[in-house]
């Protein structure tokens, strides 16, 4: 399996419903943060404006995924003093999977959805990108948004079903955009580069091997030296960080997941003992295994 989709089985990519806002100029609409939104411009132009850095324009047939989460602001192109409205406010006044708002100008006609991670403490979540902006130019951004576009108006039994496939295709194919066009540092920006790839896959593929900076270094074709600064200036962080969070997300899916004692998750993960196990989950977590397969297991029956 390639590393992007390995890290995505393990993020536990899940899609929220979408909408479709019809807007019409001026307009400005604010989706505070906590969810990591998704809008696909289906008609007109507008400017997102990301917290902290300048307005990007976005026209007719482009995709924008903000992956972290991140406060921003959806405004018509003269919007700048228009009222500004919740994202949230908009869809209570809403009757079904279409909201009307904004002026009596323009129309821009944008469809907007969430999606979830079911593991956020994942160690590549810190290296995804503040937002990424796909033209409408690729085939496969057509065909996605437009399915997708119809099925969030005209909906039908297992509509949130075919929803939330399409979305997680859109979100793949967004971030596989991502890794062939920008240079931001991170997991993503790490797969253009042949030698950190094969380090990465190396470690998601065998999380338990005895790696060390010398054998990784081997498996990639370069000196000790050479990749761990390669490896750090790529991805942010040094191999055996990244190596040693990858241990501990795959220790927290196989506490609460498949429910496996210690004993038996720790030569899976590395560790030669349950007390070697035990003692660097409790530093990455702050917590012994057993106790926090009991939080996550108590917060999960809560919800």
């Amino acid at each position: 399996m390639d590393v992007l989709s390995s890290v995505l089985r393990e993020l536990r990519l899940e899609s929220a419903t979408y909408r479709l806002l019809r807007l019409r100029a001026p307009w400005r609409v604010r989706f505070d943060g906590g969810l990591r939104g998704v809008h696909v411009l289906v008609r007109g132009e507008c400017d997102l404006l990301l917290d902290g850095l300048p307005p990007r324009r976005l026209r007719d047939g482009d995709l924008a995924v903000l992956p972290r989460a991140d406060s921003h602001t959806l405004s018509s192109p003269d919007g700048a003093r228009a009222p500004l409205v919740s994202s949230l406010e908009l869809v209570r006044r809403a009757a079904g999977a279409e909201v009307d708002a904004g002026g009596g100008g323009e129309r821009t006609d944008i469809v907007c959805g969430a999606f979830f991670l079911g593991h956020e403490d994942h160690p590549a979540v810190d290296g995804l990108p503040r937002w990424i902006h796909v033209p409408g130019a690729p085939s496969w951004l057509a065909g996605l948004t437009a399915a997708l576009t119809t099925e969030a108006v005209e909906g039908g039994p297992g509509s949130e079903v075919v929803m939330a496939r399409l979305s997680d295709a859109l979100i793949t194919r967004a971030l596989r955009h991502h890794i062939e066009t920008a240079d931001e540092p991170g997991w993503l920006h790490g797969l253009r580069d042949p030698h950190v790839a094969r380090a990465l896959a190396a470690m998601h593929s065998e999380p338990a091997a005895p790696w060390t900076l010398d054998s990784l270094a081997r498996v990639v074709g370069l000196s000790r030296a050479a990749f761990a600064a390669r490896f750090a200036s790529t991805i942010g962080q040094t191999p055996m960080k990244y190596l040693f969070q990858c241990r501990m997300r795959r220790a927290m899916t196989l506490l609460t997941v498949e429910r496996a004692t210690a004993a038996n998750i720790a030569p899976r993960v590395g560790y030669g003992s349950e007390a070697a196990f035990s003692a660097a989950f409790a530093r990455h977590t702050g917590t012994t295994p057993a106790v926090y397969r009991r939080r996550v297991t108590s917060r999960a029956a809560a919800d």
